[in-house]
């Protein structure tokens, strides 16, 4: 995992984002709403973007560097012609950001094409790379996830739902598919739902897509979450579910709940922002301090935020603007530059803060330096006392399945106390959530599926709107170092 981007900002950043489209009509373009659900997913990869259609016969596809709203436009669009289609949004850290390690990946063979949009990270690449170089692959990027197109294409002789479950069987880490061939779109989540994916129903057809938001953007409807280690099928003779047999144990990244997320997604059953503003409830309870004032920092504490006031009965104001037209702080060439950008990006509101006694909530504490400007940013703008409070537990460790965090000798708490943090950012006091109370916040907003797949059982979908799943579990692999699966080679040791 390339850990370049760690230095780019102070905040943990997700992997990238997928949507799958498949349109009843064969004579409906798909790669419009796939552009359309690749914009609401902006949030989740901001370096690449790509669109692979599939029209029956043949598979098209597109890849750039840059946003969704400036890599396409009406003619490249129209030009990607095709009744399904897959788009992928990247943030870019297994391998560096290149045009060669943009998605969606395509495969072409006498067997037929294959394309592949992943989302997540593989902890047995090189094992699985070094399998595949010895019987004859070569390999144009530095992606996991050519990996896995490589062991589907490979495998596929055997048939698509076998290839599938071959190479499902033998990726270890976490992943959120969406594969597409000339007549079928496919999604699979890996055995412990650690990225998400969730199937929504447009009047003419299928989606597949990261979040739920996507498929609001594309005037769907959230029909439910794939479920881990579940593989979707969908073609002409509707949705088929099985699932490929791995042991699951559901442990779904909780940081989407924290901070990947948008606030109007639906995950796994759970609403984002509902589930944010219980953290926030929470968090009152555990670490009460007198205020006149709680503010969040935009956008990742507003819904904590909210809670908190909620709870505590201290009034919510905005306190901080975020100036959305600057551009991401890695731009700046320097480090103390990049610091030094958090004060154009956000800025204080005096009225709100001027003479107050502010609490203000924050999703995380990576390194400590936006956590330190903001705080210079508040006293300057007249905060008697400014209290931080933070929604998450301290993270004290690397993740290996979708998110990109810093080595731990550069993360803040892994090597200070609360104390010493507090003294370093300037605060006059801080408290993280427990690890138990952000999840009993979370469990407080779970709510049971309907109809779910039976393992080993197809099942075909109906057009009703059914509701997530329930959680048995959540990965705090980065607060506590325990991961849902065993580390392999080096990764281990970071």
């Amino acid at each position: 995992m390339d850990i370049a981007h760690a230095n780019e900002d102070d905040k943990l950043k997700e992997y990238c984002g997928i949507i799958g489209v498949y349109l009843s009509n064969h004579d409906d373009n798909a790669s419009r709403l796939a552009y359309y659900g690749l914009q609401s997913l902006q949030h989740r990869g901001q370096e690449s973007t790509g669109l692979a259609v599939a029209d029956g016969e043949k598979i098209d596809h597109f890849r750039e560097m840059g946003l969704v709203a400036e890599v396409y436009n009406k003619e490249k669009l129209a030009a990607l012609k095709g009744h399904i289609a897959i788009g992928h949004v990247l943030y870019s850290t297994s391998g560096k950001a290149t045009i060669e390690n943009a998605q969606p990946f395509v495969s072409r063979s006498k067997l037929g094409q294959i394309a592949v949009a992943h989302n997540g990270s593989l902890v047995n690449t090189e094992p699985m790379k070094e399998f595949l170089e010895e019987t004859g692959s070569t390999f144009t990027s530095s992606s996991d996830s050519e990996v896995i197109i490589k062991l589907i294409a490979k495998n596929y002789k055997k048939g698509l739902e076998r290839a599938l479950t071959d190479t499902i069987q033998l990726i270890k880490g976490s992943f959120a598919l969406a594969v597409m061939t000339e007549k079928t779109l496919i999604g699979a989540r890996d055995p412990n739902g650690i990225r998400p994916l969730c199937l929504g129903k447009v009047q003419n057809g299928w989606i597949l897509a990261s979040e739920s938001c996507a498929i609001d953007a594309i005037g769907g409807e959230l029909v439910r979450d794939i479920a881990p280690g579940e593989i979707v099928i969908i073609n002409e003779d509707g949705v088929l579910s099985f699932n490929f047999g791995e042991k699951t144990a559901k442990k779904t990244c909780v940081f989407e709940y924290v901070y990947f997320a948008r606030p109007d997604s639906i995950m796994d059953g759970i609403g984002v922002l509902e589930a944010r503003m219980k953290m926030g409830e929470v968090l009152a309870r555990e670490s009460a301090v007198a205020a006149d004032v709680v503010i969040g920092v935009p956008d990742s504490g507003l819904g904590a935020a909210l809670g908190f006031s909620k709870a505590s009965g201290i009034p919510y104001a905005m306190g901080i603007v975020k100036n959305k037209y600057v551009g991401r702080t890695f731009i700046a060439p320097s480090q103390e530059e990049r610091e030094a950008m958090v004060f154009v990006k956000l800025n204080a509101l005096k009225s709100d803060v001027a003479g107050k006694r502010v609490i203000i909530i924050d999703d995380s504490i990576v390194r400590g330096t936006t956590s330190r400007r903001l705080i210079q940013i508040l006293r300057k703008a007249g905060a008697r006392e400014v209290h931080f409070r933070i929604s998450s537990p301290p993270v004290k460790f690397p993740c290996y399945f979708g998110i990109d965090t810093p080595c731990r000798a550069d993360l803040i708490s892994a090597n200070q106390d609360t104390e010493a943090i507090r003294q370093a950012i300037g605060a006059d006091s801080l408290a993280f959530i427990s690890m138990e109370g952000m999840i009993e916040a979370l469990q407080s907003c779970e709510y049971e599926e309907e109809g779910a797949p039976r393992k080993s059982e197809p099942s075909r979908e109906s057009n009703h709107s059914a509701s997530g799943a329930s959680n048995c579990g959540y990965c705090q692999g980065c607060f506590l170092g325990e991961y849902p699966m065993p580390m392999i080679g080096e990764l281990g040791k970071r």
